[in-house]
């Protein structure tokens, strides 16, 4: 109770509030193309990758979403330069260009010692979270749903088989970069909830998560917009209520969850499928 009181009187935590769920919902959406595709690593990539250009974009004082954004789309549109027109394989190229790019943000951020709330992007402060930043998390929120339910048919045929959605004239080029743009897009919307280091559990973990508990893509998606929203409200719960930092707790609150359903959930749960197996035996033993 104290908590919802709260958030009627804390006009911070109110923008928190909203801004955190939001992300849970764009990063649950995008996490599962990603996790259907085998991206992850990719995920991981631009959400370092971005760093340089947050770093820029404090020192020269405009929105760190553009510079990171800038950054995104170059760090996506370098590894597949590097895979398509070299014999470097497409894990080592993600290797390659985002620890170029992250060492080069870790630089910029030891040059710019004057901008001291850069050290929030590296590990989240969502309670910090400006009236401008909530706004631009909603823009990518209904540009995410927008694109997302426009081209699903692409989407869904292209994540499950690329040779089948190349067959039917699907340009399944343009729309893994337009995956790319949609990732760095959720990726820069996330940093100041989790952060750089930490964006990945929420691209990743409810995705993983939901892709335990159904096979039809349309419900992964609702489900993992689902675990992401419920992650973001625990750990900006708690963390409100202990003085810690939000961006980790909220990462741990997506761990919790598939842990549970990891666990307990139908069919995939290990404890599920021990307690069938149990059942089984005692009926041959009758």
């Amino acid at each position: 109770m104290e908590f919802v009181q709260d958030l009627f009187n804390y006009e911070f935590l109110r923008r928190a509030f909203i801004t955190s769920v939001i992300v849970g919902i764009i990063c649950g959406i995008i996490g599962s193309f990603i996790v259907l595709r085998g991206m992850a690593l990719m995920g991981d990539a631009i959400s370092h990758a971005v760093l340089p250009g947050v770093a820029i974009s404090y020192m020269i004082g405009i929105n760190y979403f553009y510079g990171a954004v800038v950054t995104g789309v170059l760090t996506a549109l370098g590894i597949g330069i590097i895979n398509q027109n070299s014999r470097v394989k497409s894990d080592a190229s993600i290797g390659l260009v985002f620890s170029a790019a992250f060492a080069l943000g870790i630089v910029l951020i030891t040059i710019a010692k004057s901008a001291t709330d850069l050290t929030q992007i590296l590990f989240g402060n969502v309670l910090a979270v400006r009236p401008s930043d909530m706004w631009l998390t909603i823009i990518v929120g209904i540009i995410v749903l927008a694109a997302v339910f426009v081209f699903y048919k692409e989407l869904l045929v292209s994540s499950f088989d690329e040779t089948m959605a190349a067959a039917y004239g699907l340009k399944t080029r343009m729309i893994h970069y337009g995956i790319m743009i949609l990732l760095t897009l959720v990726t820069v919307a996330s940093l100041q909830t989790v952060g750089v280091i930490l964006v990945v559990s929420m691209l990743i973990t409810p995705a993983s998560t939901a892709y335990l508990l159904t096979n039809r893509l349309s419900t992964m998606i609702g489900l993992a917009a689902f675990f992401g929203a419920l992650s973001s409200v625990l750990g900006l719960y708690i963390s409100n209520m202990t003085d810690l930092p939000s961006g980790p707790i909220i990462a741990m609150a997506t761990t919790g969850i598939f842990i549970i359903v990891f666990l307990f959930a139908p069919k995939q749960g290990v404890v599920w499928r021990k307690l069938q197996i149990n059942k089984q035996r005692a009926r041959l033993g009758n």
